[in-house]
């Protein structure tokens, strides 16, 4: 499938809204790969595609992890949110043919992120984080980082998802701490 198909067959699947916002990640994700040497096009892909199960309600979220098999871990059964990355993966293989895996990578872990994350993961994690309409204190900043040291960026990212997180009370999924911590050992 051509990526102009598949932004055709997103644009019915998401809210406008929602949409923009993924077209916003897809720029993001191809000025971020052609900085850090990446593959542009596996980068416009995945940020394309990285919420095409977001706009999903619960009770369809459910029944698409029957279907795929994927087995809910303790938080992400508390957390029904968390599940569009893993859901959007299989999404995006079954409903939009992508084989590439780090593209399903990219997408699988967008939200909480992963250790020993691949460049195209982190590049579809922090250009979620910082593509054109998010607005919060300290974002241009971020922006600016993200060209200058890409792992610094992403830790500012998680450190921010992590603080906002425990601001709300709500559960830290355990491989955000494990993408920090792997960030912090290898710097």
């Amino acid at each position: 499938m051509e990526q102009s198909e598949m932004g055709s067959k997103l644009e019915k699947m998401l809210s406008a809204k929602r949409f923009e916002h993924s077209m916003g990640v897809q720029h993001t994700a191809v000025a971020l790969a052609k900085h850090y040497g990446a593959d542009k096009k596996k980068a416009s892909i995945a940020g394309l595609l990285h919420d095409c199960a977001k706009d999903f309600n619960k009770q369809q979220m459910l029944q698409l992890c029957l279907k795929f098999d994927i087995v809910l871990d303790d938080i992400c059964q508390k957390d029904i949110g968390l599940i569009h990355g893993p859901l959007g993966a299989k999404i995006a293989r079954y409903e939009f043919g992508i084989k590439d895996e780090e593209i399903l990578d990219a997408i699988c872990f967008h939200t909480f992120g992963k250790a020993d994350m691949p460049l195209i993961t982190k590049i579809i994690y922090l250009a979620d984080f910082i593509e054109p309409s998010r607005c919060f204190i300290g974002v241009d900043e971020l922006r600016d980082v993200a060209y200058e040291r890409l792992d610094k960026a992403i830790l500012v990212a998680l450190d921010r998802t992590i603080t906002y997180v425990l601001h709300k009370r709500k559960l830290i999924h355990p491989k955000t701490i494990e993408a920090r911590n792997d960030i912090l050992l290898h710097r």
